[in-house]
């Protein structure tokens, strides 16, 4: 099982240049897991698309019915006083914003501390970096500036 961002997950919902990578790392191990906010992080996104006239209503609508397919099957990392206490702690290491910290802590959270050698998916590169930091293996190997 790997841990999946919601930059990840996005491209398993709609095409983008990532998707065929993203799809056959899903092939791979389709256990996901994932932070509980990832759905509103995921549909925020998909209703910016939709603003900015890169998806259409039915495009968002099909995406989101992906989405809520994929959650129904991931494990979902709760809320907890522990994810709070990772994600303070990586804000004072690493240059994240606050949703990234909550996944970076959610991550903690699932691998009980100890990230050696566990594989989390992510396409954001200050996320990324700060997952490495903390001894994720970070895939895919290469993504894109």
């Amino acid at each position: 099982m790997r841990f999946w961002d919601t930059s990840a997950i996005i491209p398993l919902c709609l095409e983008e240049p990532q998707t065929p990578l993203l799809m056959r790392l899903t092939e791979e191990d389709g256990a996901i897991a994932a932070w509980w906010g990832t759905p509103i992080e995921c549909c925020s996104a998909l209703a910016r698309l939709r603003r900015e006239g890169i998806l259409s209503r039915q495009s968002e609508a099909q995406a989101r019915t992906i989405l809520m397919a994929l959650a129904a099957d991931w494990t979902e990392i709760a809320p907890s006083q522990a994810v709070r206490e990772q994600a303070v702690r990586t804000l004072l290491l690493h240059p994240l914003h606050a949703a990234d910290s909550l996944q970076l802590g959610s991550a903690l959270v699932w691998v009980q501390g100890r990230p050696e050698g566990r594989e989390l998916v992510c396409l954001d590169h200050r996320l990324r970096d700060a997952a490495q930091g903390e001894g994720f293996r970070v895939l895919p190997h290469e993504i894109g500036k």
